[in-house]
């Protein structure tokens, strides 16, 4: 039996298996928590252009490197061939969910590694550590979504439910926002979106069949004041907020598998899409569509206003991963459990291209001026050719490659799970040797 079809059995989740739009209702309703001006009378979607990925300019940088989670690096130029400058070991928990993105601070400087051993590293981009810290996350399966960086705070939450504030520079923690204010969460494994200083943040909880299962927050990124919520996300969610400022909506998928959409900024309920499973990738948006992967085999594009099918890619496999869209070609690249990469026209759904890459598709992928980045179960990140998906190069690792590639200043970041074996058998489990962290230059 393969990985794959051990995921598929073993869901905890495969519960509703109908498909199309439906109206939000029941159980689960809208709270407020303290004063929160959600009108935001300063919101302005014009200044988030499309050719832009917003915000790395004004000193934030987030996962997927912006609101609308594109993946998107049209400046960054891949190298014809590269080598390792420098790694470090990182990753050692056995849990299947990605490893957390290596962020670089808006400014360069410094570059933020979170581990799922819990600890939250800084380094030079030449690989130099300025600081290391133990946290809350150590005593679970520590940390697996990518800091949110503004002003030089870095933003994170862990599977022990607590969301943490940290000081760029010094290592200093200036919050902890504790699971027990976030009604008990078990897990926090989403990235955190950020808008006119608010930090949006998804919440499982330990029960799927219990409410709150899923909650998605709202915090003040000042004092991590919890602000607003919304449990009816069902299901033990992980996947991270998404906001599209032209359509005005923000949504997440959950492992119910619905596609949860709100108005944004106001945060009511605006529509809800059945899969036929779990949604565990984060979902980009782009010209009026959000793309949304699932563990149905299924790859869809729907209508950002009222949530409606436009079309869908089959696969036949688990889709899990974070796909790259590339906004000036309205093309979107999406992997799977097929071991597959897909380039897809993003208006009709019509592959372009496919290329194999030695095992699942889990991570994320990242798009550059000509070349794709995607990591492997194989072990392998690969660079393939963004016209035709030929393989460009591909650089071996430790682990299974389930992070996002982030290319800054002439150097690639990635991270990867460690050697592992025991978890998907009746095996004890044992690890091997541990996931690194990497920074690639050109060779």
């Amino acid at each position: 039996m393969s990985e794959g079809s051990d995921r598929r059995r073993f869901s905890r989740r495969r519960l509703l298996a109908g498909l199309g739009a439906a109206s939000f209702g029941g159980i689960g309703w809208t709270r407020l928590r303290g004063e929160y001006d959600r009108s935001q009378s300063g919101f302005d979607p014009e200044i988030l252009p499309y050719d832009e990925t917003y915000p790395d300019d004004d000193g934030i940088t987030m996962f997927r490197r912006g609101l609308r989670r594109l993946g998107y690096y049209p400046d960054a130029v891949v190298p014809d061939a590269v080598e390792v400058e420098w790694s470090m070991p990182v990753n050692g928990i056995g849990h299947t969910a990605a490893k957390s993105t290596p962020r670089p601070t808006p400014d360069g400087e410094t570059v933020l590694i979170p581990s799922d051993t819990g600890k939250l590293h800084a380094v030079r981009p030449d690989g130099e550590q300025l600081w290391s810290v133990e946290t809350g996350a150590s005593e679970s399966l520590g940390f697996h979504g990518t800091p949110l960086i503004v002003d030089g705070t870095a933003y994170i939450g862990g599977y022990d439910g607590s969301m943490y504030a940290y000081d760029v520079e010094t290592g200093r923690r200036v919050w902890k926002t504790s699971n027990w204010r976030l009604h008990g969460a078990i897990a926090i494994g989403s990235s955190p979106a950020y808008w006119d200083g608010v930090i949006y943040v998804v919440a499982e909880y330990n029960y799927p069949w219990q409410e709150p299962s899923g909650t998605m927050w709202a915090l003040d990124a000042t004092t991590g004041k919890p602000l607003w919520n919304d449990s009816r996300p069902w299901g033990m969610p992980h996947p991270s907020t998404s906001i599209d400022p032209e359509t005005e909506r923000m949504l997440i998928g959950s492992n119910d598998g619905v596609c949860y959409c709100w108005e944004f900024p106001s945060l009511d309920p605006a529509w809800e899409f059945q899969t036929g499973a779990e949604i565990k990738g984060t979902i980009p948006t782009y010209e009026g569509g959000a793309f949304v992967g699932s563990w149905d085999g299924n790859f869809y594009r729907l209508d950002l206003e009222d949530g409606t099918e436009e079309w869908r890619f089959e696969t036949d496999r688990i889709i899990m991963s974070n796909p790259g869209i590339d906004p000036d070609t309205g093309i979107i690249y999406v992997g799977g459990d097929d071991r597959q990469v897909h380039a897809l026209d993003t208006e009709t759904g019509e592959e372009l291209w496919s290329e194999y890459v030695g095992g699942t598709v889990l991570g994320s992928l990242t798009v550059t001026q000509e070349t794709v980045l995607v990591g492997s179960y194989d072990t392998h990140l690969y660079a393939l050719d963004k016209a035709t998906g030929e393989v460009r190069w591909r650089v071996e690792g430790v682990g299974h490659v389930t992070s996002a590639a982030v290319p800054h200043d002439g150097r690639i970041f990635f991270a990867e799970r460690g050697d592992i074996s025991g978890y998907w058998s009746d095996e004890p489990f044992q690890l091997h040797e541990r996931g690194h962290a990497y920074s690639l230059v050109p060779a």
